[in-house]
C-alpha cells in the first residue's frame, strides 16, 4: 500500500520558516516527480512546486524566491523548506506523486499518490 506521509506544519509568525516532509511508504520516488500543493479555506487547491526526478526544480510566482523544494532519494523523502511566510501561505499543504514528469501547471488530477496534508498557518 502507496501512502506519503506529511509532517512539518505548524503555526508561525509572518516572517517566519517551516519545513514540510513527505516521507513515501511502500512506493520509491527517485523515477517519479514529486509536488506540492496548498489549498486555504474558500479557495480551489493550487499548486506550489514541483521537482522531476532530474532535480529540476520550478515553482509558483507566489512563493518564488521563498520556498526550496528538495528531496533525498536515499530516504525517499520530500521536502519544502519555506521562508520569509506571510498569511497569505496558511493553508493545508500536499504532497503529490506518481507521474514521471511535471511542472507547476501540471493538472492535480495527474498526479496518482497524495499525502493527507499538513496545516499551516501564518499569523501577522
Amino acid at each position: 500500500q502507496v501512502r506519503l506521509v506529511e509532517s512539518g506544519g505548524g503555526s508561525v509568525q509572518a516572517g517566519g520558516t517551516l519545513r514540510l516532509s513527505c516521507a513515501a511508504h511502500g512506493y520509491t520516488l527517485t523515477p517519479y516527480c514529486m509536488a506540492w500543493f496548498r489549498r486555504s479555506p474558500g479557495k480551489e487547491r493550487e499548486p506550489v512546486a514541483t521537482m522531476n526526478r532530474d532535480g529540476d526544480a520550478k515553482y509558483v510566482d507566489s512563493v518564488q524566491g521563498r520556498f526550496t523544494i528538495s528531496r533525498d532519494n536515499d530516504k525517499n523523502t520530500a521536502y519544502l523548506q519555506m521562508d520569509t511566510l506571510t498569511p497569505e501561505d496558511s493553508a493545508t499543504y500536499y504532497c503529490a506523486t506518481g507521474i514521471v514528469n511535471c511542472v507547476v501547471t501540471t493538472s492535480s488530477s495527474a498526479f496518482k499518490y497524495w499525502g493527507q496534508g499538513t496545516q499551516v498557518s501564518v499569523s501577522s
